[in-house]
């Protein structure tokens, strides 16, 4: 998935669930809310394609300016820069704000690349075994217990890597790259008790000196922004803070609306996106053992999926 989906998910944990988890039926708004954010995520790889005639590197300096703008704007708007401040202040949260921004950097920028370098099954690959890398995450770090059948899952997204490995001839390292960067991500999103727009708003405060820096130092080329970008290029990248923040916001609605057995599934939305655009629109290679390859990871999704679903059907039974 867009490395947008990232932001998001996590902060899920944080957001008020109202009694549609007690309900048998979806709340419409949530469905609505929650399958357009996926799906602008997921086709976000065709804006990031509209301007592959930009380094990578610049693109995701404006995105981050961009971003802090519009960020900054509905913050003010709702009153809430201030208290934004307080909360991070109170609660001792910069060291993992910091760390969080790092890895949101190496995410979008990742995520970017393979883009710009017509690698967009791999970024897909790589959202498809990030939920994965959650999981392990949680044995490893948060000493959480495995069941055998997450265990089994495991050991399919293992056995993928390797497939894959030996289909692209190297380890597919992007991907790895982004699933690492997704899962602990999510892990530093956990311990930072703010609200989606607010989380993200202090992260991109962290990155937003970085950003300008980037911009400057690649204007000075004639392929830049400045120097070389039409109208329409132009438009595209003023409204790079409006892709970032838009699936946000209909996350956010979406998180306080669905139970996370409806909200979960939706996420694989996005790599499936990615992986039938690279495959499909922009022609990208993919030989049977690199479906071989995919279609463990995609086993062990769905065994995961059905294994959450049932558990959660089983303990709302109960309650």
């Amino acid at each position: 998935m867009s490395s947008d989906a990232l932001e998001s998910q996590s902060d899920s944990a944080h957001a008020p669930v109202k009694n549609s988890t007690d309900s048998q039926t979806p709340d419409r708004t949530g469905v609505l809310a929650g399958v357009s954010a996926y799906l602008l995520w997921g086709f976000i790889t065709v804006y990031w394609k509209a301007l592959t005639a930009f380094a990578p590197l610049e693109l995701i300096g404006y995105r981050i300016l961009m971003s802090v703008v519009l960020l900054v704007i509905i913050l003010a708007a709702k009153g809430r820069l201030s208290s934004l401040f307080h909360k991070l202040s109170a609660g001792h949260l910069w060291t993992r704000v910091a760390c969080a921004a790092f890895l949101l950097a190496v995410n979008w920028t990742t995520y970017v690349v393979v883009v710009h370098d017509g690698k967009v099954i791999e970024a897909a690959l790589g959202y498809f075994i990030a939920p994965l890398g959650t999981m392990l995450i949680g044995v490893k770090v948060l000493h959480e217990k495995i069941r055998p059948i997450q265990l089994v899952s495991a050991l399919l997204g293992l056995a993928a890597v390797v497939v894959l490995t030996i289909s692209y001839g190297r380890v597919p390292y992007i991907a790895l790259a982004i699933a690492a960067s997704w899962a602990l991500y999510g892990l530093l999103k956990k311990q930072v008790p703010l609200q989606p727009l607010e989380s993200l708003m202090s992260e991109t405060i962290f990155l937003v000196v970085p950003a300008i820096a980037l911009i400057i130092w690649f204007s000075r080329y004639d392929n830049s922004v400045v120097k070389s970008a039409n109208f329409w290029h132009i438009i595209l990248v003023l409204l790079s803070g409006v892709v970032t923040a838009v699936p946000l916001l209909l996350f956010a609605v979406a998180a306080l609306k669905l139970p996370l057995t409806v909200l979960g599934p939706m996420q694989y939305s996005v790599p499936t996106i990615n992986f039938l655009l690279g495959w499909l629109a922009y022609h990208e290679e993919l030989s049977p053992s690199r479906f071989v390859g995919f279609g463990l990871v995609w086993l062990a999704l769905v065994i995961v999926t059905v294994d959450s679903i049932r558990r959660a059907r089983r303990s709302s039974s109960l309650s």
